[in-house]
């Protein structure tokens, strides 16, 4: 939870817990190189996977507190250590006077821009891939601008989804789900990677390096082994204004659009035609914008991921890591954060297991949290059962309409539903 609302205000989230549950804590924050603050109490020893274990004294707690917030901020962004000393909390505060801002990225060079600039000035068929570092206010505006003043298809990492809209006509999906990746990567004569984190770097097909060359602009490291055409370091926004410069007058992207657009309605096909797939559709349909989703990584991912449009950055949360369950604590920070805005957590049974004492945090909130349960097996019993003993709404679906109308019930509610969607 920390670690999601960290991300969603791009500030170190902060989470004061016990020894036993630093672990699960930190294992979510290392994959999704999320900027966070554990404090545990009165445990010095160093923390496997944090940047760096603090001892906080009194003396020293001003201090120690605006570092760990400039270390857990700073590019590869990463998970702090704070280990509390006993008396530290109810000592007096020593006056604070070092700032806690990361430092700031290098501007773009200008020897790597021209080289960029060169091999996007040659490339026919260059194809876009947007990572988290795309997600800003600024970054959002210059990347939209970007894609089409080339113009270039674009491909998200799901932690990305929503920089550019899902309904643009140059948003052709998620990197990595299917063929329509594959297929694009093999036509490109150019790939450029826009502001991917380190994960999103280490985590790229290896058809991204092979089948054309690739630039890449940003703060992340490229992967070791892997060797660019051009790697510009700096602010995704401040690259693109360098490049829109440098590209004023080379000849327009030669995708065929007919082409493009046949690529993006297959992607969108791709979601399949289930019942799973549909009842994200009839979600999407009658929420609101501004509505936020999170997901888990059950066989209804992939569905989710393409069916679920997203029309601004931060409003589908996913986590790198397929092993955990996340939507539904990335669900509740949401709320927290956002909490004048409606949450559709998409799960399973078995992840909600792993998470069954969240729901009852999301009945004691009063969350508009909307819980949609894909069932395997008859499993989404027993999901029912402990969202029923917390108070929240309950209900079981086989149908759209049937879906339709506890979906709408859910949205009109008081507090926090759970759905299970029966195959």
């Amino acid at each position: 939870m920390a670690a999601v609302t960290g991300d969603l205000v791009d500030a170190p989230g902060a989470v004061l817990i016990g020894e036993d549950g630093a672990a699960s804590a930190r294992a979510h924050s290392v994959p999704d190189d999320a900027a966070l603050i554990v404090l545990t109490d009165g445990h010095p020893s160093n923390v496997p996977h944090c940047k760096e274990t603090l001892r906080v004294e009194a003396v020293s707690a001003a201090h120690r507190i605006a570092h760990a917030v400039r270390l857990a901020m700073t590019e590869p962004r990463g998970p702090v250590h704070l280990a509390i000393s006993p008396g530290v909390a109810s000592a007096a505060a020593v006056p604070l006077a070092t700032s806690c801002r990361p430092d700031p990225l290098p501007y773009p060079d200008g020897v790597a821009l021209d080289q960029a600039a060169r091999d996007l000035s040659r490339a026919s068929r260059p194809l876009l891939l947007a990572g988290l570092h795309c997600r800003s206010a600024d970054a959002v505006q210059w990347l939209r601008a970007f894609v089409e003043a080339l113009p270039a298809p674009l491909l998200t990492t799901p932690r990305a989804k929503g920089a550019l809209p899902d309904p643009h006509p140059l948003t052709l999906g998620v990197l990595g789900l299917g063929g329509v990746s594959e297929r694009l990567l093999s036509r490109a004569d150019l790939v450029v990677a826009l502001g991917l984190d380190t994960h999103e770097a280490n985590a790229l097909p290896k058809a991204c390096w092979s089948n054309a060359p690739m630039l890449v602009f940003g703060p992340a490291a490229v992967p070791d082994g892997r060797l660019p055409a051009a790697h510009v370091i700096g602010d995704v926004s401040a690259i693109i204004e360098e490049l829109a410069i440098r590209l004023r007058d080379k000849p327009r992207a030669d995708w065929d659009v007919a082409e493009v657009d046949r690529l993006r309605r297959e992607g969108a096909a791709r979601g399949g035609d289930g019942l799973a797939a549909r009842v994200v559709r009839l979600a999407r349909e009658a929420t609101p914008a501004g509505t936020i989703a999170t997901v888990d990584a059950g066989h209804y991912r992939e569905s989710v991921l393409t069916a679920w449009h997203a029309v601004a950055p931060r409003e589908f949360l996913a986590s790198n890591d397929l092993a955990q369950s996340f939507a539904l604590p990335a669900a509740i920070a949401a709320h927290l954060v956002h909490p004048d805005r409606y949450v559709v957590c998409f799960t399973g049974a078995n992840e909600v297991g792993t998470v069954a004492t969240e729901l009852e945090t999301v009945a004691r909130l009063a969350a508009r949290i909307v819980i949609v349960v894909h069932e395997t097996d008859g499993t989404g019993a027993a999901a029912m059962r402990l969202a029923d003993e917390v108070g929240l709404s309950v209900s079981a679906v086989a149908s759209e309409a049937a879906f339709s109308q506890a979906f709408g019930r859910a949205l009109n509610g008081a507090g926090g539903s759970l759905i299970v969607v029966r195959p």
